[in-house]
């Protein structure tokens, strides 16, 4: 018996021998299942030539071969994952992995087309395509459009990138067939989305692009091939001018990494998100504040392409479409087919672009010692005044003014503008201005400077005074740019003549650009829209360099004053006689010698309260963790940065630049949060 039972387990092993030398040696996978079958199939079929225990003896015996092959795993199961891994698994896709997701992958199992899609993708999507319903079918057409944008991928075939936008336009926007819209639950919904948006950045970009550079994106009116027809498209003009200008060269922000800055702000919508250039001459002379916008803006916009009711003209494949362009600071969102739709847009892409081999960076050291040198980056049809806007001018929004420090410039508030730029709220209350100027020059004139441009400003803006909002303007300085920022609020009187001059500033004998000149730098009043100040690492009392003779003396030597601060000194000098005129001629200061603890020009400013009906704040950087009050940031003291006049102090455990420092920033965010809610007063 015992030869008989081994004889058939070694002929079941013979005849199955070319099948068990191809199983998984853990589990045998789908062929286990088979020989579990042959092996009980060679038992039961020999049961009638055994007695009956015999037969119950090597019953058992097969039963236990047959569970040895059965491995640990069944042919249906489930195998542990990591959560990372079961996540992709869920999220994957063309755009993410450049791989069809499982719900593309299911339409194409479901078809028998999951193979033939490897080998011949654009016969497959064709096949797809004629055996879409009249409606619905919403399943089909989520894989077409994904799809589509993965062969588009694979072969940078932009007629697919449109197709793969007009597929999902269509599964979004059924229009009057009658669809099933998907839920917003349901992954495929953002993800149609992001397919409608890629698809036109990259069906409309510059076919000599590559992945390596910059897609630019061409906004034009034209005929596009499709995979299964053709697409007419048209383009809205009045999208494509911002604040007087063209805008130009669209570049794609989704293919853009940004670095430089901490967080990246962007506004997950409908529509291609693109950085847009402005054009070198204005359109529109007549638009409000278009002399004020910056050199080299980058305008965050989005392409919309508008395909109506695609969904009913897939199946002839003659379609249309028109292209709407909207700018982030203008519009955010639109409504299709009676619904809502936030639009996308990419802030910080847009603005890390603009800094992005900006010259400002690599002038700052060099303007310091030669002025003027920042004049030659601004456009000769902006204002030259330095007073500059990042949007065109919107009534109703209070502006913050960002005044830079020594040796710096605007590009150093890029972190602080991201950062309110991305908050909802402050984008749409506020307004940010930036006031660049030459910081070498004597600080009464770059603080006469900072004035005028506010108050013309507001002229050109307001004229006729309705705009409650620019009437609350918020101004914050850093550094040498906090003096300049106390002089908006102050009433010097005659203090500053005074120091400079014996004589009444009434009876020197000087022309009248002169007359202005030294008006304007020397006797300041409260500008009456200026509410609230922000001090930054000011050194109210001095900075700690310029405390020694030996720096502000070479700076005094290796810096080069404008031309017309020493002729109205001179001429001041000439007419008058007087010794103190001729002795500031012989040695005129500089910025470096206004931040000496002992100037006396520092020392009154210092003296002067800040008007009552102005709210100030202090942000002192101190460095290390020793003693607050010992402390100092490397520039500036504290005890110099330290004023009573103001209503509240903030220490940051930093360095000098500590503008762009989380805390700097939050504590900025909360002051403009309670200006929002705090009603102005007219006494403290």
């Amino acid at each position: 018996m015992t030869d008989r039972f081994a004889n058939r387990v070694a002929f079941f092993l013979l005849v199955n021998l070319e099948t068990i030398m191809h199983l998984d040696a853990c589990i045998f996978r789908q062929s286990k299942s088979i020989l579990i079958t042959k092996l009980m199939t060679t038992t039961f079929s020999s049961c009638y030539k055994e007695p009956f225990m015999v037969f119950l003896i090597h019953t058992a015996a097969y039963v236990a071969i047959a569970l040895s092959l059965q491995g640990c795993a069944t042919p249906v199961g489930t195998n542990p994952v990591d959560i990372q891994t079961g996540y992709q698994l869920n999220i994957m896709s063309a755009l993410s992995a450049g791989e069809a997701s499982e719900s593309a992958k299911m339409v194409l199992r479901r078809n028998g087309l999951l193979n033939r899609f490897e080998i011949e993708p654009e016969t497959v999507l064709a096949e797809l395509h004629a055996s879409l319903k009249p409606s619905q079918d919403e399943d089909k057409l989520f894989a077409l459009a994904e799809l589509s944008m993965l062969h588009a991928q694979q072969t940078n075939d932009h007629a697919y990138f449109l197709a793969s936008s007009v597929y999902a336009w269509s599964l979004l926007f059924p229009g009057s067939t009658e669809g099933i819209r998907l839920k917003y639950s349901d992954p495929r919904y953002r993800l149609a989305y992001e397919l409608y948006n890629q698809g036109i950045a990259q069906g409309l970009a510059n076919p000599d692009d590559d992945d390596q550079g910059e897609i630019e994106v061409y906004l034009k009116p034209g005929e596009y091939k499709l995979p299964f027809g053709k697409l007419t498209v048209m383009i809205d003009e009045s999208g494509l001018t911002w604040g007087g200008y063209s805008l130009e060269h669209f570049i794609s922000t989704a293919s853009m990494e940004v670095r430089g800055l901490r967080n990246r702000y962007r506004m997950p919508g409908l529509g291609a998100s693109l950085a847009a250039s402005i054009a070198q001459q204005k359109i529109d002379g007549k638009a409000v504040g278009s002399n004020r916008i910056g050199p080299r803006i980058k305008v965050p916009v989005t392409a919309l392409l508008q395909l109506g009711d695609a969904r009913r003209h897939l199946a002839k494949g003659d379609l249309s479409a028109r292209i709407q362009v909207y700018a982030a600071d203008q519009t955010m969102e639109i409504t299709v087919n009676g619904q809502p739709q936030s639009l996308e847009y990419d802030l910080t892409a847009a603005l890390a672009q603009q800094l992005q081999n900006n010259p400002l960076y690599e002038l700052e050291i060099a303007n310091f010692f030669s002025s003027g040198l920042f004049g030659g980056i601004i456009p000769k049809d902006r204002a030259q005044d330095g007073l500059l806007t990042l949007h065109p001018y919107r009534p109703g929004k209070i502006p913050i003014v960002l005044v830079h420090g020594t040796a710096s410039s605007p590009a150093r508030w890029a972190e602080l503008v991201n950062e309110l730029e991305g908050d909802p709220l402050i984008r749409e209350q506020f307004q940010i201005w930036a006031f660049m100027y030459d910081s070498a020059n004597p600080i009464p004139y770059s603080a006469g400077r900072l004035r005028t441009a506010l108050q013309k400003a507001v002229r050109e803006f307001d004229p006729q005074g309705t705009d409650e909002a620019i009437q609350r303007m918020v101004v914050i300085g850093h550094s040498q740019g906090g003096l300049l920022t106390k002089t908006t609020a102050i009433d010097s009187g005659t203090q500053f003549w005074d120091l400079i001059s014996d004589k009444p500033f009434e009876e020197i004998s000087v022309s009248p650009e002169t007359r202005q000149l030294l008006k304007e730098s020397l006797f300041f009043e409260p500008l009456p829209f200026v509410k609230r100040l922000v001090f930054i690492s000011t050194p109210q009392h001095g900075a700690m360099a310029a405390a020694h003779d030996w720096v502000t003396s070479l700076v005094s030597r290796l810096v080069k004053l404008p031309s017309t601060v020493l002729n109205g000194i001179e001429q001041a000098a000439v007419s008058s006689g007087d010794e103190k005129l001729n002795r500031l001629l012989r040695r005129p200061p500089t910025a470096a010698d206004n931040m000496n603890p002992n100037n006396p020009a520092l020392k009154t400013l210092a003296s002067i309260p800040i008007s009552p009906i102005v709210r100030a704040h202090s942000i002192i950087a101190v460095d290390g963790d020793g003693p607050i009050e010992e402390g100092d940031d490397g520039v500036v003291a504290y005890r110099s940065a330290h004023i009573d006049d103001v209503i509240s102090e903030k220490i940051i455990r930093w360095g000098h630049s500590c503008q762009d420092q989380p805390e700097a920033i939050e504590e900025i965010r909360r002051i403009l949060m309670e200006h929002l809610i705090t009603p102005d007063f007219m006494t403290r």
